[in-house]
């Protein structure tokens, strides 16, 4: 148990990184999983995934393209921010089976897995450890169970590091906040189960509604989500970068987005993240809003 999914990253960079290694990791990508890396002196290795086929995620392909003699493992969101897309379950064990070869360690963050789409069977997507047991795993209660802000996640690791992050939790952080793990017991109940099942089947609704509102205006979403509560668009079209029509949504339309920047750099000036953590009336007024503004730059 941790202080939230970031305590989680800290402690398992702590232990599977030394200065020099490299660490393949998405672009885009949420930048604290970088950073967190870096600041115990790997070096991030940004894997570009601009294309549709390949649903802004890595693949075994791209793993094995971009490994170098200094690589040592390879990080993964999935469900991912900013892109609300899922890896595969084959690809991501391909992804796990590709860094073992190589001795090397695959960290999965699945903070938004249980936000995923479920399939066709009415099915949840399965955690990486269905296929790979020795990967690591990060997650926390703030995102499908509601707890933002009480600080509390968890890291899934093999045996043989337990005692290894042990020691390192006890001088980073102690322990999880108390309280916080007293709370989270609630969330195991079957009434609040079913508010949380509830609310996934919300953002599913979001999701739908967000990306026919922004194909509606003009902003075409390249990749559909299917998971997490993000949309991420393109803003190439209108001839602003990314931060100029976030600017202006902020400025003009009173509208808060998130320019790529944020994530990467092959998407920098093209995209855009919205989230759908507003409520579906609000998020269809942002989208009228943005429309408007979308109209004066034709």
């Amino acid at each position: 148990m941790t202080a939230g999914a970031s305590a989680a990253l800290v402690l398992a960079a702590a232990a599977l990184v030394d200065p020099g290694d490299e660490v393949l990791i998405a672009d885009p990508s949420y930048p604290c999983n970088r950073q967190i890396m870096e600041s115990f002196g790997a070096r991030a290795v940004l894997v570009p995934t601009t294309t549709a086929a390949g649903r802004f995620q890595l693949d075994a392909a791209s793993v094995r393209s971009h490994w170098t003699d200094r690589t040592r493992g390879v990080m993964v969101a999935t469900p991912s921010n900013p892109t609300g897309t899922s890896v595969p379950a084959g690809e991501l064990a391909a992804i796990c089976g590709t860094a073992r070869e190589r001795g090397a360690w695959c960290l999965v963050d699945e903070i938004y897995l249980d936000l995923g789409d479920h399939d066709e069977h009415g099915r949840p997507q399965a955690s990486v450890l269905a296929s790979d047991p020795d990967a690591v795993v990060v997650n926390s209660f703030s995102k499908y169970f509601g707890m933002t802000g009480w600080r509390l996640g968890w890291c899934v690791v093999p045996e043989t590091y337990v005692p290894v992050m042990e020691r390192l939790a006890q001088n980073y952080f102690l322990c999880a906040s108390a309280p916080a793990q007293q709370a989270a017991l609630a969330c195991f109940t079957r009434e609040s189960l079913a508010v949380c099942e509830a609310r996934r089947e919300e953002f599913v609704r979001r999701h739908a509604l967000a990306v026919e509102g922004l194909e509606g205006i003009g902003l075409p979403v390249p990749v559909r989500p299917d998971g997490a509560f993000y949309v991420y668009f393109d803003v190439s079209g209108t001839g602003l970068t990314s931060w100029e029509f976030c600017e202006r949504a902020l400025r003009e339309a009173h509208v808060a987005l998130t320019p790529g920047r944020d994530f990467g750099v092959r998407t920098a000036d093209t995209h855009v993240r919205l989230s759908c953590a507003a409520a579906a009336d609000e998020l269809r007024e942002g989208i009228a809003r943005l429309g408007t503004l979308v109209a004066t730059l034709g």
